[in-house]
């Protein structure tokens, strides 16, 4: 699949807030990837060619940060806290409750591909940990007891 019209069209307005296509990068990946879910590497080249920059550099900059999605990912994607603040507020009893609620372990998907779950270094929410997010919806602090209910609101 290449890039479609529509795509280009996105991609063309993205490129006119930046100073080169480079800088471009992170914003035309985020734009693929609310498109299509995840970045697939055909994506990727497409959006090398596009943009000028080889696959090589994209995918540096995708694997920076844990949110851009090189792989199939659940409808809903559900990101734990791994930061040191979460930690020290529960987050491992918070893990095992998610995995236990989803029946899958960190970076797995349901069989149902309803959720994948991922753990993130930090939210940015240290005041409301232990955190989670489910797609762009920030939840803290999340008790073992809150988990089914959060998750429940995402069928």
């Amino acid at each position: 699949m290449s890039l479609s019209d529509d795509e280009i069209r996105q991609l063309d307005a993205i490129l006119d807030h930046y100073p080169d296509r480079r800088a471009a990068a992170g914003t035309a990946m985020r734009l693929l990837q609310a498109r299509r879910r995840w970045l697939s590497d055909e994506a990727m080249a497409d959006l090398g060619e596009y943009l000028g920059l080889t696959v090589a550099e994209l995918d540096g900059l995708a694997t920076f940060g844990n949110m851009a999605f090189r792989k199939p990912v659940g409808r809903h994607v559900v990101l734990i806290c791994d930061s040191f603040a979460c930690w020290s507020l529960g987050y491992a009893e918070l893990r095992a409750a998610v995995e236990a609620e989803l029946g899958v372990g960190m970076g797995q998907t349901t069989p149902d591909g309803r959720f994948t779950l991922l753990p993130i270094v930090c939210l940015g929410a240290c005041d409301r940990g232990p955190a989670m997010m489910v797609d762009d919806e920030l939840h803290g602090p999340v008790a073992p007891d809150d988990v089914a209910g959060i998750l429940e609101a995402y069928a």
